[in-house]
């Protein structure tokens, strides 16, 4: 499958319409970018059953601020609507494979639970904070 362009237009109908999207952000002037793009390309290949999808910051900066980006390339891998990896750098091939590998391994029951549970702790704990502060 080739890689599918995302914009801000068509970034929730992308991500939410399917169960495994793998995000490059990249853009022309970065010499890493170019580097990563062909192993990205080899990889939306390999695994057809995945989505694979680029951001170019330039042409796009609300939607990397949005995601928080702040160097690129980045690769982000989102699995159900939940960010499970991301990280700025080239990956060599094996790296990409490996993580792609490690994502489609993980037991989405739980990371909605870690993250259920991540959402109702923080107010808890700014909470307790506040009460620190206040005695």
């Amino acid at each position: 499958m080739s890689t599918i362009e995302l914009t801000k237009e068509n970034f929730d109908e992308i991500v939410s319409g399917n169960d495994f999207v793998l995000i490059d952000f990249w853009a022309e002037w970065c010499g890493p970018c170019k580097q990563f793009g062909p192993v990205f390309e080899r990889s939306s290949e390999t695994h057809e059953d995945l989505v694979f999808a680029k951001v170019d910051t330039e042409a796009q900066p609300e939607l990397a601020q949005a995601l928080q980006i702040q160097s690129i390339p980045t690769v982000m891998i989102v699995r159900e609507n939940i960010a499970v990896f991301a990280q700025p750098g080239a990956l060599p091939e094996e790296a990409l494979e490996d993580v792609i590998g490690q994502a489609r391994a993980l037991d989405m029951d739980e990371v909605r639970a870690s993250v259920t549970e991540a959402a109702q702790g923080e107010p808890a704990e700014a909470e307790q904070g506040q009460q620190a502060q206040g005695s």
